[in-house]
């Protein structure tokens, strides 16, 4: 008998008695676990075949171990660029042992009977009832009235006058072009 199960986003092909490692789960070792997306279950010569699950099957396993994977390296390069970068990652891993497979759902284990203390509940719902909360007396603050808007008085622009200075009246000094070869000359 086998089945196939999705675990913490993969697939996996389980048997009673083996051991998986999967992706990292919570829970501490020795506790059990349950996962109930089961896609096949096989048995025999029968298979039943979920779309996607089967709606009553449940796989039971207990925590053995968590682990970390062997490290990995990635090695980034730009060749001609002066670029190299090596980085490490370990991944987080959880082995569990499988320890049954039901197509009808989990089965029932005996529970233990529960001693409860009557005498206890009566006293604490008595206490409840001589107690009674205070209620405290909030004022509402009183509600603002809406601001208005003043009317802001229109300031006369200021007006800039650009004071215009005349110039010296000094001629100007005439340049005398200068005497050529053929002035001379002449």
């Amino acid at each position: 008998m086998y089945a196939i199960v999705s675990i913490a986003g993969q697939q996996f092909k389980v048997e009673k008695g083996k051991k998986v490692f999967v992706h990292r789960l919570p829970g501490e070792i020795g506790e059990t676990v349950s996962f109930d997306k089961v896609l096949l279950i096989s048995h025999d010569e029968r298979t039943n075949v979920g779309s996607p699950y089967l709606p009553d099957a449940v796989i039971l396993a207990q925590i053995i171990s968590h682990d970390r994977g062997d490290k990995v390296l990635v090695f980034k390069k730009k060749r001609r660029k002066g670029y190299q970068k090596l980085n490490g990652h370990r991944q987080y891993f959880t082995q569990i042992l499988i320890e049954d497979i039901s197509e009808t759902g989990a089965p029932r284990k005996t529970e233990k009977k529960k001693t409860a203390v009557t005498a206890t509940v009566p006293a604490v719902e008595e206490a409840k009832a001589e107690v009674k909360p205070e209620v405290a007396v909030v004022k509402k603050a009183a509600a603002r009235k809406p601001a208005t808007k003043a009317k802001v008085e229109e300031k006369p622009k200021k007006v800039t006058t650009r004071k215009v200075t005349e110039k010296a009246a000094k001629p100007a000094a005439k340049k005398t072009p200068a005497k050529t070869k053929s002035d001379k000359s002449k």
